[in-house]
């Protein structure tokens, strides 16, 4: 005889099989309706042959029928909750290319070519900093044409109108897509254009632009693909606190690990690149971007090179990384990365 638990249970069922069938009709998704007929699927064996449940209990050692079932919505619900999370993330990142393809598409044409270094530089409100630091750069390395790239990031202030300043490529993110998605809208500009050479480097000041030189020698003489700046090896007089300086020293140890690598600063955003090799870099984070840059170098055999180099104090503003959320993302980063 069928009980009022099972009829209770057996149009829960039925309304999840309408409720995937209807999310199928309008998006067509196939994910939707599977995941509403496994869940259905599941309900209905319970109330059919429930049986089942007593070999799964059995196997278990879950004598309570009842108590197997709701650990079996659980699970089920936390399964739902990671592909609700996945899907979000992937819709992010749909979004993320959308606004940069879109931003990249307004940027007016530039001179570039096989000498040409693309100098890109990501800033989220740096309005007070960001002419002195376009204004610094030079015209010509070593023969090679140097452009600029300012990457204005949703800033909500003057950011990328003072930056427009002898030929410097502007382009404006509407929404604030983070330093990672910033690169990215760079890096798309440079290599649309053959780009030679790619540098990144702060809008906030703290990278002197007498060290360009420096830094992109090694990949013009062939030594190195990617070169990147060392604090550790030079000069640091950004006043980081012990918290973040210890905290660098242990992400970098982790890289090291993780990579083979001999690196002393791995959230240095002050580097060199060869376009060809940046090309083959699979570069998805939108935050949390030095880790994983170096881990892609390491990944497709690009030869590293670390020099020192001077960080200087911030000329304006206070640094936008709060360091629990910081923290985390690195570490989720460079697992990432070096997972996949």
């Amino acid at each position: 005889m069928v009980g009022v638990l099972d009829l209770v249970l057996g149009g829960i069922a039925i309304g999840i099989l309408v409720w995937g069938f209807e999310r199928y009709r309008s998006r067509f998704v196939k994910s939707d309706l599977l995941i509403a007929g496994v869940l259905a699927g599941g309900i209905l064996l319970f109330v059919v042959l429930p049986g089942v449940y007593d070999v799964v209990g059995d196997a278990l050692n879950i004598e309570q029928r009842f108590v197997l079932l709701s650990l079996l919505a659980h699970l089920a619900t936390l399964a739902v909750v990671l592909y609700l999370l996945a899907a979000l993330r992937e819709a992010n990142a749909r979004f993320g290319d959308l606004v940069r393809n879109l931003s990249a598409d307004q940027v007016a044409e530039t001179d570039g070519g096989e000498r040409t270094i693309f100098v890109v530089i990501p800033a989220y409100n740096e309005g007070a900093t960001i002419r002195s630091v376009v204004q610094s750069l030079p015209e010509t390395i070593r023969g090679y044409a140097v452009q600029p790239v300012v990457v204005s990031d949703g800033s909500a202030d003057d950011t990328a109108e003072n930056a427009k300043y002898n030929g410097t490529a502007v382009v404006e993110h509407p929404v604030n897509q983070g330093q990672g998605g910033a690169l990215k809208t760079g890096f798309q500009i440079a290599l649309d254009r053959g780009a030679s050479i790619v540098v990144t480097m702060d809008g906030d000041g703290q990278h002197p632009a007498d060290e360009l030189e420096r830094l992109v020698s090694p990949v013009i003489d062939d030594e190195a693909d990617y070169v990147m700046g060392s604090r550790y090896k030079g000069e640091d007089h950004s006043g980081n606190s012990l918290v973040r300086e210890s905290g660098i020293q242990v992400f970098t140890w982790l890289i090291n690990v993780l990579t083979k690598s001999t690196i002393t600063d791995c959230t240095n955003g002050f580097r060199a690149i060869r376009a060809t090799g940046l090309e083959e870099m699979q570069l998805t984070e939108e935050r949390f971007s030095a880790p994983e840059l170096i881990i892609e170098a390491r990944k497709n055999g690009l030869r590293m090179q670390e020099i020192p180099i001077t960080i200087e104090e911030r000329q304006a503003g206070e640094t936008k990384k709060p360091q629990i959320k910081y923290a985390l993302g690195i570490t989720r980063t460079i697992l990432t990365a070096w997972i996949r």
